[in-house]
């Protein structure tokens, strides 16, 4: 009998792991469905497009036919390794908008999750080797697992991006994550002495992995939740070949905002229509499981660059493993890039108080997440709206638990959204219409110079839209008189003893920003929770 029994590897469950093993008393059981975190492109910043291509850290998923973006199926990407999809992501760390937070905790249910009270919850895991300005002891923490830096890799495009924020008149930020996030600026990157800082390597480093009390348990594809009554005894899982059942005090369901909910209906914990199209019984009904997604649909302007000072060189053989054998021996040159080191908040003509669109520059080609070969020296702006009023669903295709769930986002079904997208793709243009673009800006590729009206610029949306890898909300937090709530503000599912969910499908609101420090944050404060260290 275990006293904790965690349920993925990923952002939140390794941080779980690790607080919670640091009691020699506490006994814990981590079951990861993907292999250990071996893969050297993980751990090498400019990796992250390979492991975009391949299968052996990667879910690979695909959602439904997506009704608003011209029946297509989109591809969804998520991590399948220990450290999760913080092991294969952009690497950027953004924690939101304080009022992403101040909303959050005024929800009934959802008390205690302000960010004032949050914040020191981000600096806890954080450890920060930006300059010494002053404001690390307000805004930010040097002392945390979580390696976070500036960016290093020196690119002129990074320089050229920020001087034409400043010539189409928006405002600069310092940081984004401290007491101004709308502007342009450097993004802070989860990246320390050249190497990706995954939550499997910060929070599982080899002497936490081999902690007597602690049992990692990779290539553990859980199948169901264990039930006795209204109480959650452990969970089994295939192992190898073998089915095995483990038993726990307390199961924390760490799958994510995909695979949470898919656990839950597998095991019978859902709404009772959705279980019974797959002639699941029902031990518990919770008719909120799997509702609730919400993801941010991610646009791109794309220009070809009429000077070979791009990424473009990196994707030819040779250089690529000339690159690699680099940063294999040094961890210096290119290899230490994401790519994605400067960017923007802004307010579109349709925003309120804060940024409703966010903006990632990368000084290269990005063409159907990195699986297809741009066509020579390019560059782009990544743009997503903030807080998108779309709502969609995880369900099943089948009661198989090696099937994957049905993935339904329902991107574009609310009609305010689109007209923010628009806006967004316009402010793009006039990004790359500054003089400081003028050296490098050949034609536009995407949308292309014949997209001009609004209905042509939301056409093509439509038809080359994309996630940028954001879920959340499927487990949502809430009141127990919310029929769509599914755990309380301590992340406890509601009507059932001994299990939390605890990850980012418990959001009930998606933040503003990206979603792997926020993710982690939870993990943390629910870590000390557990241990009686803090309340919510």
């Amino acid at each position: 009998m275990h006293d904790y029994l965690i349920v993925g590897g990923g952002s939140a469950g390794a941080v779980l792991a690790n607080r919670l093993s640091a009691d020699p008393q506490c006994n814990v059981l981590l079951l990861e469905a993907g292999p250990s975190d071996w893969n050297p492109f993980i751990h090498m910043p400019a990796g992250v497009g390979e492991l975009l291509k391949q299968r052996w850290t990667n879910w690979y998923f695909d959602t439904a036919p997506e009704q608003d973006m011209q029946s297509r199926r989109l591809y969804w990407p998520r991590g399948k390794v220990l450290g999760g999809s913080s092991a294969m992501n952009g690497m950027i760390y953004i924690r939101g908008h304080r009022n992403d937070y101040d909303r959050w905790a005024a929800l009934p249910g959802c008390e205690g999750w302000d960010y004032e009270t949050v914040l020191p919850w981000f600096r806890k895991s954080e450890g920060y080797a930006g300059p010494e300005t002053g404001r690390e002891s307000t805004w930010h923490g040097r002392d945390g697992e979580l390696g976070v830096s500036p960016p290093t890799s020196g690119m002129a495009l990074f320089d050229v991006f920020l001087e034409a924020g400043r010539q189409a008149g928006f405002p600069e930020t310092e940081d984004f994550n401290g007491a101004q996030q709308e502007g342009v600026g450097w993004y802070q990157v989860t990246i320390r002495d050249g190497v990706r800082q995954s939550t499997g390597r910060c929070f599982l480093p080899v002497p936490v992995r081999k902690r007597p009390n602690l049992t990692i348990l990779t290539g553990a594809h859980v199948t169901r939740l264990l039930l006795d009554g209204d109480r959650v005894t452990g969970a089994e899982a295939k192992v190898g070949r073998r089915l095995r059942q483990f038993s726990a005090r307390e199961v924390l369901l760490c799958a994510g905002a995909v695979q949470s909910p898919q656990v839950l209906m597998l095991s019978g914990i859902g709404d009772p229509a959705a279980l019974a199209e797959h002639d699941i019984a029902v031990q518990h009904a919770l008719p909120g499981v799997g509702k609730n997604l919400q993801d941010h649909l991610d646009v791109t302007v794309q220009h070809h660059c009429t000077q070979p000072v791009t990424l473009f060189e990196q994707t030819r053989f040779l250089k690529k493993m000339a690159t690699l054998l680099q940063y294999m021996r040094t961890h210096t040159g290119l290899g230490t890039t994401n790519g994605l080191e400067a960017g923007a908040f802004l307010r579109t003509p349709l925003a309120g108080e804060e940024p409703d669109i966010q903006l990632h520059f990368i000084p290269a080609f990005m063409l159907d997440h990195a699986r297809e070969q741009g066509p020579g020296h390019g560059y782009m702006l990544h743009a997503c709206q903030l807080r998108p009023k779309s709502r969609g669903e995880i369900g099943l295709w089948s009661a198989d638990p090696f099937a994957p769930p049905r993935i339904q986002p329902r991107y574009l079904s609310h009609p305010d959204d689109i007209k923010v997208m628009v806006e967004a793709v316009k402010i793009c243009r006039t990004l790359f219409r500054q003089p400081a673009f003028n050296p490098f800006r050949g034609e536009e590729h995407m949308p292309g110079p014949r997209v001009r009206s609004d209905e042509d610029i939301a056409d093509s949306i439509r038809r080359h839209g994309e996630t940028i890898y954001h879920p959340v909300g499927t487990c949502r937090m809430g009141a127990a008189t919310d029929e769509q709530a599914v755990v309380d503000n301590q992340c406890r599912v509601h009507g059932l003893k001994g299990l939390r969910v605890i990850d980012a499908s418990v959001f009930p609101q998606l933040p503003g920003g990206n979603t792997n420090a926020p993710t982690i944050m939870v993990a943390e404060r629910m870590a000390a929770v557990l241990r009686g260290e803090s309340g919510v």
